[in-house]
């Protein structure tokens, strides 16, 4: 159950878009800064500080600090493969009608 928990956390972090722009800067650049990732999403810095604090805290995204400057970067290799396959499944053209709901 806990582990349940956990996964549905981390979707319903992602389900953002700031949050998505935000990450998906990441994907495409590796590693940036604050004012890096606020002028490549349109957030304010304040706004991108907030985010990148709860993306820490669910292991989203991870930093590093050099001198006065702190930079992040996706966490780890999963992060990757989960963007990656949203946005492929999101991409993708359907010519079979709507989806079936799940149950």
């Amino acid at each position: 159950e806990e582990t349940f928990q956990r996964m549905a956390e981390i979707f319903r972090v992602l389900a953002d878009p700031g949050r998505a722009r935000l990450i998906s800067a990441l994907l495409d650049a590796g590693e940036l800064c604050v004012c890096d990732l606020a002028a490549a999403t349109g957030l304010s810095e304040t706004a991108c500080s907030h985010t990148l604090r709860l993306l820490r805290a669910n292991r989203l995204v991870r930093y590093r600090k050099r001198g006065r400057n702190v930079f992040y970067a996706l966490d780890d290799a999963h992060i990757r493969l989960l963007l990656d396959v949203a946005l492929q499944h999101v991409g993708e053209e359907r010519h079979d009608g709507p989806s079936p709901t799940l149950r």
